[in-house]
C-alpha cells in the first residue's frame, strides 16, 4: 500500500472545499478586463467628441431635454413670434403643455389668438422637445381699486341704483 503524504491529503482536502478549477494567473485576468473595458489606445470609439455633443448626450440621459427646450423657448420668444409681436407680448411660463403669454392689450391678445396655429407650428419646428401643445394668451391685468388715490373704505364703488 502506498501511503499518502500529509501534503497530498491537505491539497486534496482544499481542492474539495474550494473547487477543482485551475487557478488563473492575475496578469491574464487584467488583460481580459482591459480588453473588455475598451480602454485600449487607438481602439474604436476613443476619438474625442465635442463638448456640445457630450452635453446633448448627458442632457438626454438625465431627461433634461424637455425643460432645457422650454427654457430656450422662453428666452427666444422674439425669434419665434417676430420683433413686432414680441414687443407687445411676453411668455410667462409653460405648465402642462400650455404656453402662457401675457399681452400688452386685449387687442394684441385677440390678434395672437388668430395667429395661434402659426406660432404652434413655428414652436414645433424650432423647439420640438418643449412639449407645447397649445398657447393661452392673456390680456393685461384689470386695475385693482384696493389701493391708491381712488380707494374707499368699505364696499367700494358698486352699483347703488336699486
Amino acid at each position: 500500500m502506498t501511503e499518502v503524504s500529509e501534503a497530498v491529503r491537505v491539497y486534496q482536502h482544499f481542492r474539495e472545499i474550494f473547487g477543482g478549477e485551475p487557478r488563473v494567473r492575475p496578469g491574464r485576468v487584467r488583460t481580459r478586463e482591459r480588453e473588455a473595458s475598451g480602454s485600449e489606445p487607438f481602439a474604436p470609439g476613443r476619438d474625442p467628441r465635442s463638448l456640445g455633443a457630450t452635453i446633448d448626450q448627458l442632457s438626454a440621459q438625465l431627461g433634461w431635454s424637455g425643460p432645457l427646450s422650454q427654457a430656450d423657448l422662453l428666452t427666444t420668444w422674439r425669434d419665434i413670434a417676430g420683433e413686432d409681436t414680441a414687443a407687445h407680448s411676453e411668455p410667462i411660463a409653460i405648465e402642462g403643455g400650455v404656453l402662457q403669454v401675457r399681452c400688452e392689450s386685449t387687442a394684441w391678445a385677440t390678434q395672437l389668438r388668430l395667429m395661434r396655429q402659426q406660432l404652434l407650428a413655428r414652436i414645433a419646428e424650432v423647439h420640438p422637445n418643449a412639449g407645447v401643445e397649445t398657447i393661452r394668451f392673456q390680456g393685461p391685468d384689470a386695475p385693482t381699486w384696493k389701493r391708491g388715490p381712488r380707494s374707499v373704505p368699505g364696499r367700494g364703488p358698486r352699483d347703488t341704483y336699486g
